[in-house]
């Protein structure tokens, strides 16, 4: 069952329930992914970033490809932010069905001519398009994935005129969240009251970024004011590790078989508390 974002998401917006988008570079974390999606009837979307996607090639995307064909799920492709034109089209012929455009950092109109010029190219072979408006933070500089030094809010006005202006499927929006795990004394507060505003005045999905190690009464309550798709990466990638850590502290290992199991395992525990919290699970009776 693989669908691009847009339709994945219209069921969410309409039920009122969020999907995990989780970011992937391994095909075992794939798979655990996936294990825990079917075995608790969950839809998925599947996350990779570019950084992410150079290092396993495109090649793991057609496998990624032929098992959301094969699954009684619901899953979609998605290509995390990634501001090269180039590569996003990359991205689409290896087979994502849907893309992000990263202009935030971009003045306005910049933002919604370069969201444009993704559109134009990707609705006609119909794989959906992200934007994002305002900047998520980050909690390390080095962080894969970006982010800014300073926070800025998404304009509940800004909102409203960048959809009718692009036509764009989802829109990711700046609400307080960082990306990355939080360190000891840092303390994430998302601004619940502009979602509200944005949500009274939008009717696409909305998108949160950083959803990793937010607490989950806000992440949880995000959901029912409108947020649709949340990133989780930094809190599986954690587990998964921490757990490969462990195992490996027996020197005598050294099959993937042996060693892996265990780690999905852990990150498995992870991505199911995610799926319970963002009121997934068993909705994938509903595609």
């Amino acid at each position: 069952m693989l669908m691009n974002m847009k339709d994945i998401l219209a069921v969410a917006k309409e039920n009122k329930f969020a999907l995990p988008a989780f970011n992937i570079s391994d095909y075992s974390m794939f798979l655990g992914i996936m294990e825990v999606c079917e075995e608790t009837n969950s839809p998925v979307i599947i996350e990779i970033h570019p950084d992410e996607l150079s290092f396993i090639g495109s090649e793991m995307v057609t496998a990624i490809k032929e098992k959301a064909y094969k699954s009684p799920i619901p899953v979609c492709i998605h290509l995390d932010h990634c501001s090269d034109f180039g590569k996003i089209m990359w991205a689409i012929q290896s087979g994502f069905t849907s893309v992000m455009f990263d202009g935030a950092e971009l003045p306005f109109e910049e933002n919604i001519a370069g969201t444009k010029k993704v559109i134009e190219a990707a609705h006609p072979v119909n794989v959906s398009v992200e934007a994002e408006l305002g900047t998520i933070g980050t909690t390390d500089p080095d962080e894969m994935e970006g982010g800014a030094a300073e926070i800025i809010y998404t304009d509940p006005e800004d909102a409203f005129k960048f959809i009718a202006e692009t036509g764009v499927d989802t829109l990711a929006v700046a609400i307080g969240t960082c990306h990355g795990l939080y360190p000891a004394g840092m303390k994430p507060e998302l601004k619940l009251d502009i979602l509200k505003e944005i949500a009274s005045k939008v009717d696409i999905p909305l998108v949160l970024h950083g959803g990793s190690n937010n607490p989950d009464k806000e992440i949880g309550e995000s959901v029912t004011l409108g947020i649709n798709k949340i990133n989780i990466s930094s809190d599986i990638k954690a587990a998964y590790f921490e757990k490969m850590r462990e195992v490996l502290e027996d020197k005598s290992l050294r099959e993937p078989n042996v060693i892996e199991p265990e780690c999905m395992k852990a990150m498995k525990e992870v991505a199911k508390h995610k799926l319970e919290l963002f009121q997934t699970i068993g909705k994938a009776d509903l595609y």
